[in-house]
């Protein structure tokens, strides 16, 4: 039985990679299913051996989209992904230079503290490589085919997630065998691997239907739904912000309500039942755009605390509030209709993902639990206050020891056996407190980093970027007629991926420049591709790389911290 004045606590794990296959449908990057072998298997186990914990897991269509897509090449054994391709090799000999080249560059990018120096032989491995970084490309070649092997093994293996390893002997006896693996060891592995992947949307979707989690989505290819329909949108928290030469992005209220109609389809097909829920790309809402949802039937959505503080200065109310308890643990809704709001608390979630990564997992969990208590005890005037913890579900783990495992384990335990706190979902919120739900008289517009877009639009290569987009939709409109249906969809599906927001993100000086240059390079393949689709010549431009960075962003610059002061 629930308390009789309970804290209600919302987890949003936000799951999502951008699209990572070029023109031909290979690979470029193998992030999403080593995430998937670490993260999102990690991520559904706690929920699975805590059946109290309950939470939302926000699962990007498109992310769903690879990891059917890496499922299929599994069971196939026709693989599109050089990663893959080389640990399913019968005879490694027959590796090309270019891939060994490939595959030093790789397999070592990964935390070394949590992935790497814990385990001594693949610690030699690395060693190996640091000696040859005079001249990798000449030195590669005197490495003999047991290196590569074990290479490739020692990776994979540390992109498994924890509750994989203790659930697995047969990973437990490649980390204790640690060197000298075989061809049968590789295959093993890739059965194990495909076996994994190939289930996960299955368990997701189990405790969905049983009412354990809630499976919410975003906009198909994860644009910044706001920017799309207004550039002037960034003004709205940034006053000075510089935008695009473009003066907006054309028809974007049509490429808006594709994303959206395209993730409900895409969620109908997965889930069996209609999305109640959608989070928007990065928490970036603005009224126009939260309208848009609602017209589409969402009933729920999310954004930052910084949109919420900027909304209520927006306020006619001059007195505003005075403090985060006073207006952050409650939803709202804008006058008259539309979805539910949630807000993040940001100092929480940030906690999560960035601060206890260096604290045991138990102090951790003690000073979470701590917060919550407090703001139980702030919140007196609330009847049924809730506490809404997003965050990226997947990138902060690799920074934990063990993948977070006894970080996660504790909490959910202890969240979910707590006499003052009830673990809930967004949806079970509005349904059991309809009347909890206050106005809202205004919306800024922002996302759940600093309240702004200043991460996606303003910087001089992120503008850049827009303006070759905005081009690019420029020519489609020109020359969508003169094609046929079918035709027409495969060019709005790559015009679709080239809106995405990752591409942005990641242009600008402060990031790391591998990282740049790996999503520079996609962006702009993407772009080709879709010129190709036209049957028009790509412009010249795309030659030229937007970005180089040269930062070093923390957590390898995948996050972003809110900026708001803890508690």
């Amino acid at each position: 039985m629930p308390p009789a004045r309970a804290l209600h606590v919302i987890f949003c794990w936000h799951m999502h990679q951008p699209d990572y296959r070029d023109a031909d449908g290979v690979y470029v990057l193998p992030w999403t299913y080593l995430h998937a072998c670490k993260d999102y298997s990690d991520m559904i186990a706690h929920y699975e051996e805590n059946p109290l914990a309950r939470g939302v897991f926000n699962c990007v269509p498109i992310l769903i989209e690879q990891l059917e897509d890496y499922t299929a090449q599994f069971q196939s054994g026709q693989f599109r992904d050089p990663l893959l391709i080389a640990l399913a090799m019968e005879n490694l000999k027959a590796l090309p230079n270019e891939q060994r080249h490939f595959l030093l560059e790789q397999c070592f990018r990964l935390d070394p503290e949590h992935m790497l120096n814990p385990f001594p032989d693949y610690r030699r491995l690395y060693d190996i490589y640091q000696l040859m970084l005079e001249d990798v490309k000449e030195m590669s070649d005197y490495l003999s085919v047991q290196y590569l092997a074990d290479l490739l093994v020692w990776y994979h293996l540390a992109w498994t997630g924890e509750t994989v390893r203790r659930g697995s002997p047969f990973l437990r006896s490649l980390f204790a065998k640690g060197h000298g693996f075989s061809q049968e060891d590789r295959q093993q592995l890739v059965h194990f691997l495909g076996e994994l992947i190939g289930g996960l949307i299955p368990r997701y979707r189990a405790l969905a239907e049983t009412g354990r989690i809630e499976i919410s989505t975003t906009p198909y290819y994860h644009p910044i739904g706001p920017l799309l329909l207004d550039f002037h949108a960034a003004r709205e928290a940034v006053t000075d912000a510089q935008l695009p030469d473009c003066l907006a992005y054309p028809g974007g209220a049509e490429r808006a309500r594709w994303h959206i109609d395209q993730a409900q389809q895409s969620y109908l097909q997965r889930f069996g039942m209609p999305t109640q829920g959608m989070w928007p790309a990065e928490g970036g809402v603005s009224a126009a755009f939260v309208e848009m949802l609602g017209n589409a039937g969402v009933r729920w959505t999310a954004s930052g605390e910084g949109v919420l503080t900027h909304s209520l200065l927006l306020s006619d109310d001059d007195s505003g509030p005075r403090g985060r308890a006073e207006y952050l643990y409650r939803p709202y809704q804008l006058p008259g209709k539309g979805p539910v709001l949630f807000f993040r608390d940001d100092a929480l979630s940030d906690a999560i993902g960035f601060d206890y990564k260096t604290w045991s997992g138990h102090d951790a969990v003690t000073d979470f639990i701590h917060k919550l208590e407090s703001i139980w005890r702030q919140t007196e005037h609330e009847a049924n206050p809730v506490v809404s913890v997003i965050l990226d579900g997947e990138n902060a783990w690799e920074y934990y020891p063990y993948n977070g495992y006894y970080f996660l384990s504790e909490l959910y335990k202890s969240l979910a056996n707590h006499p003052h706190i009830q673990m809930c979902t967004f949806s079970d919120f509005i349904h059991n407190h309809p009347n909890d739900v206050r106005v809202i008289p205004r919306l800024a517009a922002g996302s759940w980093v600093y309240g702004s877009f200043s991460t996606w639009i303003g910087d001089a290569a992120k503008n850049r970027a827009w303006d070759l987009l905005c081009t690019a939709k420029q020519d489609v409109d020109q020359h969508r007629g003169q094609f046929s249906g079918e035709q027409q969809a495969k060019i709005f599906e790559q015009l679709g991926r080239c809106e995405g927001s990752d591409w942005f993100w990641w242009f600008g000086d402060y990031n790391p420049s591998d990282s740049v240059r790996d999503f520079d390079h996609l962006y702009r393949l993407n772009l080709r591709k879709l010129y190709t689709l036209m049957q028009l010549p790509a412009p010249d431009t795309l030659n030229n790389p937007i970005s180089h960075g040269g930062g070093a962003a923390e957590a390898g610059g995948s996050m972003r911290r809110s900026h708001t002061e803890g508690h």
